[in-house]
């Protein structure tokens, strides 16, 4: 089953303690009003093995002008595109290929998880008006038990600051973290700093988990040929061809136009070094609404796709996804209200 207890806490650091030792987590104390909470953050896999990480210093998301709108303390999360959730796949938080694996000590500066994650805390702790924000699952309260690492009571706080999907299943016998899987309850790290008007982004992985997973499930998907990959395909599908993620991507969108009718417009790019063939394939809004694509787009080509019903491009923010023809995403982009806020202006995407 999902987790159980998915929310997203959000307050003042004022402690903290690098990760070490045989299950080493970033630890950080958190205060809201007269309560304390302990993040704990894997810089490390359970196996010994590196975590993947990515580490966003300009993060632009919808999700942000929620957040700041969110009281400080902690907020329980129904899994859903609707709720503040994170899903790194179905929320186009990141681009897969951008996350690196890194350890979680390392001779040199700047090179390890336990820096990189101090780097930017150490910055909220000497700015009185930064604030942290933290998805995952929370333990606790514990009555008459103090926290291990800072000593308040009770002892609770917050911890799977990390991909909560695509794990896959365990060895027989073996207990894992297969029946944990689920769809927008994934954890990161969030910070805000109001005086610099940066928003910061932490998001890790494991390098066991799939980054493709089934939308009602949060399991690893199979993506062999001749296998059905999602449930909302019928049983006798046979992909046709399988492309790479972000071969065709999603470079620009007008989400705000001054005709009328107002016209909205993705415009993809090909990267591969060939012609590919769109039939199929499908563009998808944050609501999980899809329209249908056709056609062809020529290798090193843009195509200009016009934004149809039922897909909208909403003026506050949104998500836009590109599926391929098994149903599989390829590529997303998101864009905050303040990008889409001039009207007639196309938002341009980076990698």
């Amino acid at each position: 089953m999902p987790l159980r207890s998915y929310s997203v806490l959000k307050g003042r650091p004022v402690g903290i303690r690098l990760g070490s030792g045989a299950s080493p987590h970033y630890q950080i104390h958190i205060v809201v009003g007269d309560e304390d909470y302990r993040i704990a953050i894997n810089v490390q896999s359970g196996d010994g093995s590196e975590c993947d990480f990515l580490l966003r210093s300009r993060f632009e998301h919808p999700i942000t002008a929620r957040l700041v709108e969110l009281a400080p303390g902690l907020h329980p999360q129904a899994p859903g595109p609707d709720g503040l959730g994170l899903d790194y796949i179905r929320g186009n938080l990141l681009q897969p290929q951008k996350m690196v694996p890194l350890p979680a000590t390392a001779a040199g500066p700047d090179n390890d998880l336990n820096e990189k994650l101090d780097h930017y805390i150490q910055r909220a702790l000497a700015d009185e008006n930064a604030v942290v924000y933290a998805f995952g699952a929370t333990w606790g309260p514990e009555p008459g038990k103090p926290d291990k690492y800072f000593g308040f009571r009770p002892g609770r706080g917050i911890h799977d600051i990390h991909m909560n999907q695509g794990n896959p299943p365990p060895p027989k016998g073996k207990a894992a973290w297969f029946e944990d899987n689920g769809p927008w309850q994934d954890g990161g790290l969030v910070i805000q700093f109001p005086s610099q008007e940066q928003w910061v982004a932490v998001f890790m992985k494991f390098q066991s988990q799939a980054w493709h997973t089934d939308d009602d499930t949060g399991k690893p998907l199979d993506l062999g040929d001749g296998t059905p990959t999602s449930h909302h395909l019928p049983p006798h599908h046979v992909p046709t061809r399988t492309q790479p993620d972000g071969l065709v991507r999603i470079v620009a969108a007008l989400v705000n136009d001054t005709a009328t009718p107002e016209r909205e417009t993705v415009t993809l790019l090909n990267t591969a070094d060939r012609d590919l063939a769109l039939d199929g394939w499908s563009l998808v809004d944050k609501m999980k609404n899809r329209m249908p694509l056709e056609g062809e787009i020529g290798k090193g080509a843009t195509r200009l796709i016009v934004v149809a019903k039922p897909v909208e491009l909403s003026n506050r923010g949104g998500i836009i996804s590109l599926l391929d023809e098994r149903g599989v995403k390829v590529h997303g982009v998101s864009y905050t209200r303040d990008q889409a806020r001039t009207p007639g202006l196309t938002i341009a995407f980076g990698s």
